[in-house]
Parts: structure tokens; sequence; C-alpha cells
């Protein structure tokens, strides 16, 4: 079943976390921050929303880099209960779409719940002092990746927010899978 994110809660404070990354260091979300902002993406290897639209993932991320925006993925699916979810799978799962940015191991779910994160993907884009601006889409894609041409909303937000520090207001939130919480204890 499709999960869908709540509006964005602009000037929300991002948080800092330190997390292992498929690289072998553990990496500092807020170190990856651009001058002009950063986007936390929480994504994952299974999700057919997340597969459908990697490799456009991918590019914003890179194309941002012009613009002054750093990007991190993070993974906090219960790998336990969705192998392919693995910190193993998620070094296959970056290599193989060439993932130019940290992708993180959320194993506790701990930045999970510290963001709201609802599903895969859901993206957070936030301004030089670290200030949410942006909580919406990739694209108009679903579980199928969109057309060519399709408005680039997560890359315009950002580039508005890269360049003025606000997001739009007018945003449409992202659709995917729900996160894969661990049982309760």
């Amino acid at each position: 079943m499709a999960a869908v994110p709540p509006v964005c809660d602009f000037g929300w404070p991002a948080i800092d976390a330190v997390l292992p990354g498929v690289d072998g260091t553990s990496h500092s979300i807020f170190g990856h921050a651009g001058p002009n902002g950063l986007v936390v993406a929480f994504i994952c290897n299974h999700c057919p929303y997340v597969k459908a639209v990697i490799s456009r993932i991918v590019r914003d991320a890179n194309d941002l880099k012009a613009e002054g925006i750093g990007f991190v993925a993070i993974n906090s699916n219960d790998a336990d209960a969705y192998p392919d979810d693995s910190f193993d799978q998620m070094k296959r799962f970056a290599m193989t779409n060439g993932f130019s940015f940290p992708y993180l191991h959320d194993e506790a779910q701990s930045v999970a719940r510290d963001y709201s994160a609802v599903c895969t993907p859901d993206f957070f884009g936030f301004n030089s002092e670290l200030r949410l601006q942006y909580r919406g889409r990739l694209d108009a894609s679903r579980r199928e990746s969109g057309p060519l041409g399709l408005r680039r909303d997560l890359f315009e937000a950002m580039k508005q927010v890269a360049r003025t520090g606000d997001g739009p207001f007018d945003q449409i939130a992202s659709i995917g899978c729900s996160i894969k919480w661990k049982d309760a204890a």
C-alpha cells in the first residue's frame, strides 16, 4: 500500500546524526550540506517507487551539486524482515546505480523517526540554515518511471532554495512504499 507524507513544515530544523555509509565510513548528515542547502532522501533498495526513479534521483543529486546543494540518502527499513534492504544489498544498489552521494544505514531507525519519514522515497530539502523548505516529490513518476520531460519538482524546488533560501509554497507530496518499521519490543 502506498504511503504519502505530510506537507512541508517550513522552517523545521534538520537533525544531524552519524550513520555508517556503504563506503565503509561513518558520515555526519550535516557534513554533506552544501553552501546553499541539503537534501536528505529516505530510500531503500526494494521499493518499486524508488527503483522506478533511481536514475533520476542520481541525476538530480548530481545536478544539485552545481547549485551548492548537498545530498544524502538513508535506508531505514527493517532488513531482518526485508533482506533486500540489508547493508550488503545497499552496497550493491549504490554501486549498480552509480551513487555519487553517501548512502547511509539507519539500522536503529532513529533518524527516520526523528525526521518523521513516512515512505520511500521521502525527500527533505533544507536551505543553507538547514531549515526545511521542501518536502515533496521527485517528479510525477509513481511505481513506473514517468515519461521523459517530466517537470523535475525536487530539482526545481531546490534550485529555488539555493537562490532565495525559500522553497516553493505549492508542493506535491511524494508517494511510495511505507517505511518498514521493526516490531516494537
